[in-house]
Order: structure tokens, then sequence, then C-alpha cells
């Protein structure tokens, strides 16, 4: 299975209750296919957007960034998609596919 990357921008208002369980349903999605998640890294709250973005008929200027690390099947990468565009508390998010091969996954290291 290749190792993906899942890059997300939520919402700046979300309370850390709302972004636990968003994590947690993007991790359910992920192993529930038969994936594993490697790890996450936060990249901060409250960050400024490179511009001003527009998602479910509102305007963005702030975000949480955060990534996912994750092994899986490329079905499963779009499953986890769809169900993130649909999500009210989701401004952008993209999955990118980091290697397929099994030696470059092993120096993969998860940075801040």
């Amino acid at each position: 299975m290749p190792l993906y990357e899942l890059v997300c921008i939520s919402r700046a208002s979300i309370s850390q209750d709302s972004m636990r369980t968003l994590v947690r349903r993007s991790t359910e999605t992920v192993l529930d296919r038969g994936g594993a998640v490697r790890g996450y890294v936060n990249m901060g709250r409250n960050q400024p957007l490179p511009y001003r973005m527009k998602r479910h008929m509102e305007y963005h200027t702030h975000g949480t960034f955060w990534l996912m690390h994750y092994f899986s099947n490329p079905k499963t990468s779009n499953v986890l998609m769809s169900q993130l565009k649909l999500d009210p508390r989701v401004i952008r998010c993209n999955v990118v596919k980091v290697t397929d091969k099994v030696g470059d996954m092993a120096k993969f290291t998860l940075t801040a």
C-alpha cells in the first residue's frame, strides 16, 4: 500500500472537541477500509490563509492546518476526500501520494 499525506485546512473557529471528532472520523475512514494511520501533525490554529477562501457560502481568512500520514489503497483516498469536502468544518483538503516503494517509506519521517 502506498503512503499518502492528507493536508487539511479547517475553520479557525473550530473547537478542540470538534477538531478531535474530525480527525477521529478521518482515521476511522482509513482504518475501516483496511488502511493504517502513521501519524498526525498539527500545523497551528488560527493561522492566516494565503488568500481569502470561500467554502460552504462563507469567506475565510484564517484556518487551522493539520496533516495526516496514512497507508491505504487509492479508493480509500477518494472516499476520504469526498467525506471531507462535504464537511462544513473543512475549508480545503488535498491528498498527496508520498511514496509507493517500501525502501523509501523507511526514510520518510514525520516533521512538524
